[in-house]
């Protein structure tokens, strides 16, 4: 069996142990954020330089990370799954496969010169559930509510439909939802109307055609704790990585969101672009496990990097500081 699926049945099943926490690397970024998707190239002592990477440079940290087993669930756009898994570097592999499997337009924000995160995010997809299947049987679909009745109803319906399809072909999906970047809330506020919303959605889903786990934004700990508690057995919620930040943020952010009850972490930019991927995933779980508070882990993780002749992409004082507000509610 593959870590997710063992993990996701100690979960569900109320013998859940910090060991069970999954990690999901989602490298699917070429679906969001084009030539920048990849990051940028690093010298031998890690430095970076301004140059981008290329998409082969992107295909072969997927290829390292699966090949060590370090995360639970490798998160790719369908390009990127159908060159991987044609080379079989899942077959007799602990991680599981993963395509996302639609765009919405929320997602279009890191695209130079665009301005799509200004406007309330519409509904898309370029991945055809077909292909998706014969590549794999999990797959990301992802929402995002907006407080508009005609905006909301459209997200709703298609999801509906894809739900219909996905369970017609045996597709299992995970369920990605933003905070809009539009509505005018605070954390507590947006904590509130995202959770009120995912319940909606979900409360008229059968077993068969509800995801496996949530994707969300942290909105501090009250909001993950009364969403992680409400249906422990029936939903398992899981945080998104958001932008790259500093390491501090990325620990904390793990540290918070396990002690409040989120089981998986979707982590992107937190792992693509640190100094070193594998690194940085060792370090997280050691924070899930307790073995570390978050700004141990920053200490640890230079001292590490050190170690390995890495230079970091912060000093230490600045890298140990925490930037998002959600993690200082």
């Amino acid at each position: 069996m593959k870590s997710l699926d063992i993990k996701l049945k100690n979960i569900i099943s109320s013998n859940y142990k910090a060991s069970d926490f999954i990690i999901a690397d989602a490298k699917d970024a070429d679906m969001a954020a084009g030539i920048r998707a990849p990051g940028y190239i690093r010298e031998s002592i890690g430095t970076l330089t301004n140059k981008t990477a290329s998409y082969e440079h992107y295909l072969k940290k997927m290829e390292s990370m699966t090949k060590s087993e370090e995360v639970d669930i490798m998160l790719m756009s369908m390009t990127s799954a159908e060159r991987l898994i044609n080379k079989k570097i899942f077959q007799n592999n602990s991680v599981t496969p993963a395509i996302r499997l639609n765009d919405t337009s929320c997602t279009w924000g890191m695209i130079r010169n665009g301005e799509y995160s200004k406007e309330e995010s519409r509904p898309f997809a370029t991945a055809q559930l077909k292909h998706a299947k014969n590549l794999a049987d999990l797959g990301l679909y992802s929402i995002t509510f907006n407080k508009n009745v005609d905006r909301d109803v459209a997200m709703l319906n298609l999801y509906r439909d894809f739900r219909i399809q996905a369970e017609e072909i045996h597709m299992r999906h995970f369920l990605e939802v933003f905070n809009s970047s539009v509505i005018n809330l605070s954390i507590k506020e947006m904590g509130e109307y995202v959770n009120d919303c995912i319940l909606k959605t979900l409360s008229g889903q059968i077993g068969s055609e509800r995801p496996l786990f949530l994707k969300i934004q942290y909105n501090g700990p009250k909001a993950m704790e009364e969403l992680a508690s409400y249906d422990p057995s029936g939903l398992v919620v899981g945080i998104l990585g958001g932008s790259q930040g500093t390491s501090r943020d990325c620990f904390e952010l793990i540290l918070q969101a396990h002690k409040y009850g989120a089981r998986v972490a979707l982590f992107g930019r937190k792992i693509n672009l640190s100094e070193d991927q594998h690194l940085m995933v060792k370090t997280m779980k050691q924070v899930v496990i307790g073995n570390l508070k978050s700004d141990e882990a920053v200490k640890y993780y230079h001292d590490s990097l050190s170690k390995i002749n890495i230079n970091p992409d912060r000093s230490l004082e600045a890298d140990i500081e925490l930037t998002d507000p959600a993690l200082k509610l």
